[in-house]
């Protein structure tokens, strides 16, 4: 998988994240989530403010299929949710890529206070990744307005989801190592 996603209108916007292996698998599993550059430092900016977070695959009605982000632990995850994957952002510098400090106003810095957690998980309903099982979920941000559940809501910008599709031999590797489901977690 290459640096950046494609968009359809034949733009790309820079990952700044992957997803970490899940505790038992090979570390070259691809990764079901990436976070782009945007919206790591849209999820930074909402830590800071709002302390550690997690993520939603919405699955329509009032606000589509809009990735809700919510402080963490205020989202009831249901015991068939699917846990796509976790994220951590705390090597995530100004410029919004793992391991770059990058230019930036010392007011802008987006490394989260230690009080903070930069390391969220992204979860779907079970339904919905029989949908999605095929296809890398790309968590982006846009300008726009959000939800008015999702944290990102009075920001100016809202989450969007993207989706890369998996090649076979990506879906085969992913296939022996099934993701875990809200009733697999005990917290």
């Amino acid at each position: 998988m290459g640096d950046v996603c494609g968009l359809p209108s034949g733009g790309s916007v820079p990952i700044a994240a992957r997803a970490l292996p899940p505790d038992g698998t090979p570390p070259d599993l691809p990764p079901r989530v990436v976070v782009t550059e945007p919206a790591a430092r849209l999820i930074l900016e909402l830590v800071a403010r709002h302390g550690p977070v997690m993520f939603h695959q919405s699955g329509g009605c009032c606000d589509g299929s809009a990735p809700m982000c919510y402080p963490d632990g205020e989202f009831r995850v249901g015991q068939r949710d699917v846990l796509v994957g976790e994220v951590d952002l705390s090597d995530v510098g100004a410029g919004g890529r793992q391991g770059s400090a990058g230019p930036g106003d010392d007011d802008e810095t987006l490394v989260p206070s230690s009080s903070s957690s930069a390391r969220f998980r992204v979860w779907i309903s079970g339904p919905q990744f029989e949908t999605w099982k095929h296809m890398q979920l790309v968590l982006d941000a846009v300008p726009g307005r959000g939800s008015g559940f999702s944290l990102e809501n009075p920001t100016g910008r809202r989450f969007l989801s993207r989706a890369r599709m998996f090649t076979g031999e990506e879906q085969e590797l992913l296939g022996a190592h099934p993701p875990l489901l809200g009733s697999d977690l005990e917290d």
